[in-house]
């Protein structure tokens, strides 16, 4: 069985993070989304509602299963016994971001297999702080959050404007 761990902070999941996840479903049995915690991040939702909303859009696929963690990726797919680690990119930014991370990660966990998916043109300026800050303006977001979830974001999001 083939699983993958893909990792963020889904603050709030958006169209984009939901195309991986099924871009991933298309090339192994599981997909591990691992909703990560990082200290150095404010977050608008909690850990706890990242995973629900995530776990709503997936409620019928056996084969999407979510996991907060608070530790570094390596040592998560350590623990998922896959070297399968799944990364999103928009641009060069994100690009060169990974790119470092991937040669970091290397040195310590040395079978890992970082996969690169891109993201769809129409989705490259999709980001969680775009739907936090059309949520703080008031602005329309559809678009950006897949329509299952987008009155839960309205909910969570709307009191912290």
């Amino acid at each position: 069985m083939k699983k993958c761990v893909f990792a963020g902070s889904f603050d709030p999941p958006t169209t984009g993070h939901k195309k991986i996840i099924d871009d991933c479903l298309k090339l192994f049995d599981e997909v591990v989304v691992a909703i990560m915690i990082n200290t150095q991040k404010t977050c608008a939702l909690t850990e706890q509602q990242r995973k629900a909303l995530i776990e709503k859009l997936y409620k019928d696929n056996g084969r999407v299963r979510v996991v907060i963690f608070g530790g570094a990726a390596v040592d998560l797919l350590e623990k998922e016994n896959t070297p399968f680690y799944v990364r999103g990119v928009r641009n060069t930014v994100d690009f060169e971001y990974e790119n470092q991370n991937f040669f970091a990660n290397k040195k310590l966990k040395d079978d890992i297999v970082t996969i690169y998916i891109p993201a769809e043109q129409q989705s490259l300026h999709v980001s969680s702080t775009l739907v936090k800050n059309s949520v703080k303006f008031d602005k329309d977001f559809k678009d950006y959050v897949p329509e299952e979830i987008y009155g839960d974001i309205i909910k969570l999001l709307s009191p912290r404007k």
